[in-house]
């Protein structure tokens, strides 16, 4: 445990120091409020009861998914510099270095996130201590989900140009269609099958359903809302999209660590700095 808090420490300690790529993530997050507000004020007032709102929560959840999934550069950088290979023979597991890594992704991600949520809460979101907590709850679950699914990218890539390329086919596609910044009630009906197959889609949901204290809201209501979806007559609840993102948490969770396990970067060219 104190060797997977070493990693963590480590690589929250180099992230802080980064401070053009702390300024540069916070800056895409308003960037794109500022952006889609904008929409939501032209499309969606009328269709959903609080556009605003809307997009903060869409921001925050997002925020957390692109900051999990670009710290996991962390573990290329230390493979292109020989520290990977410096610390494998050292006394500690495969398993836990993978755990650190995850870890300190997640723990970014959310740090980022809750940051987002505050200015939110100055731009007019209203969130009790409850309701609170359990927003860090699913923000815990996004980080550790799209940390794992980040590593695996990482571990497979095994370069920077690789992750960058597979990233950014999933980001673009993953964010634009989980209605976090475009409403999937105001989608074309042909995105719709993307946009339920994408797990992006149901942590917006949930974190929404929450966030907006939609509670006591209708099934009816939640489908209005882009919260809730009807997929052939089946009523898709956020309760349940959540099952589906622990499930393929865990699975991504599993298969990053076992991947990472057996990952061979003996055959990766380091670059040593002088």
């Amino acid at each position: 445990m104190k060797k997977t808090a070493a990693i963590l420490w480590r690589n929250l300690l180099n992230f802080s120091r980064d401070k053009i790529r702390i300024i540069a993530s916070f800056a895409m997050s308003f960037f794109f409020l500022f952006v889609f507000s904008f929409v939501m004020k032209s499309s969606a007032v009328g269709k959903i009861s609080q556009p605003m709102n809307y997009l903060i929560c869409g921001i925050i959840i997002m925020t957390v998914f692109q900051q999990a999934l670009n710290n996991s550069t962390a573990v290329l950088d230390d493979i292109s510099s020989g520290f990977m290979k410096e610390i494998l023979v050292a006394p500690i597991s495969r398993c836990e270095i993978s755990i650190g890594e995850i870890l300190s992704s997640s723990v970014i991600a959310i740090l980022q996130g809750l940051i987002v949520l505050i200015a939110g809460m100055f731009m007019g979101l209203h969130i009790d201590v409850l309701h609170f907590i359990e927003t860090v709850g699913i923000m815990v679950i996004a980080g550790i989900t799209f940390g794992s699914i980040g590593l695996f990218i990482a571990t497979v890539a095994k370069g920077s140009s690789s992750f960058q390329i597979l990233s950014a086919i999933l980001v673009m596609p993953l964010s634009f269609l989980s209605g976090a910044y475009i409403p999937t009630t105001i989608m074309p009906h042909f995105l719709l099958p993307v946009v339920y197959m994408n797990p992006l889609t149901y942590i917006t949901s949930i974190f929404r359903f929450i966030t907006m204290h939609m509670d006591n809201f209708s099934a009816a209501q939640l489908v209005q809302e882009g919260v809730a979806y009807n997929i052939d007559g089946f009523i898709l609840m956020p309760q349940t999209g959540f099952l589906i993102i622990i499930a393929i948490g865990i699975c991504f969770f599993v298969l990053c660590v076992h991947k990472f396990d057996r990952a061979d970067f003996s055959t990766v060219k380091t670059y040593r700095h002088h």
